[in-house]
C-alpha cells in the first residue's frame, strides 16, 4: 500500500479545539454520550443514512466516551454537543474513488435536528476541512451523499465539493464528490 494512507498517523491527535464564530470542534467527552444516543436514535437524522437505530440498542452499546478516535470531532454550541464531523479512510471495496486504490479521506457529518437550518453544519465543516487540508496538504477529501438529500447536496457544493460520480449504493442513488481543486478531470489522471 502506498505511503499516503499512512499519513494520518503522523498528525497529532486530538488537535487543540477549533473555535469558529459560534462553535467549538473538539474531541468527545463522557458528557457527550446522551447527545450521541439522541443523534443515532433520531428518525430525522437517519433518513438518508439507513434509518435510526433503536434507542435502547444505542444506549446499551454506546461506549462511555463515543467517538474517541482520530478524525472524529464533536461540534459544540454553547457548551453542548449538537453534532459530529468525521474523517475516515474510504474503503477500497466501496464504489467511488479519486485515488486508484481508494483510501481517500471521506468527510462525514451528522447534526441533531434542532440545530438544522442555522448554518452550523457549513460553519463546522468548513473549519474541519481547513484543519484537514492544513494537516494533510495535497490530499483529496471526498464525500458521498444520497441524491435525495437536497440539503446535504447544497452544503457539499457550498463547501467546494464537485461531482465526480453517481452510483447506486445502499438501495439509493449516491452523489460522490471531491473537494475542489481536486476536479473530476484530475481524478482520472492520478497515478
Amino acid at each position: 500500500m502506498s505511503g499516503h494512507h499512512d499519513r494520518p498517523g503522523a498528525v497529532a491527535w486530538p488537535p487543540v479545539p477549533i473555535k469558529t464564530e459560534r462553535l467549538v470542534l473538539r474531541q468527545s467527552e463522557p458528557r457527550d454520550r446522551p447527545a450521541f444516543v439522541d443523534l443515532f436514535a433520531s428518525p430525522e437524522v437517519g433518513t438518508y443514512i439507513g434509518g435510526a437505530q433503536p434507542r435502547d440498542e444505542v444506549e446499551r452499546t454506546a461506549p462511555e466516551v463515543p467517538g474517541r478516535r482520530f478524525g472524529f470531532f464533536v461540534v459544540e454550541l454553547d457548551g453542548t454537543m449538537i453534532g459530529m464531523i468525521t474523517f475516515d479512510r474510504r474503503d477500497p471495496v466501496r464504489k467511488g474513488r479519486v485515488w486508484p486504490d481508494a483510501g481517500e479521506a471521506e468527510l462525514g457529518y451528522m447534526f441533531l435536528p434542532h440545530s438544522w437550518g442555522h448554518g452550523y453544519a457549513a460553519e463546522a465543516c468548513a473549519a474541519a476541512l481547513d484543519w484537514f487540508t492544513g494537516s494533510h496538504p495535497g490530499e483529496p477529501v471526498v464525500l458521498t451523499i444520497q441524491v435525495a438529500n437536497e440539503a446535504s447536496l447544497r452544503l457539499a457544493k457550498k463547501l467546494g465539493f464537485t461531482e465526480v460520480d453517481r452510483f447506486e449504493e445502499y438501495g439509493a442513488e449516491q452523489w460522490f464528490g471531491a473537494l475542489s481543486p481536486f476536479s473530476p478531470e484530475r481524478a482520472r489522471i492520478v497515478e
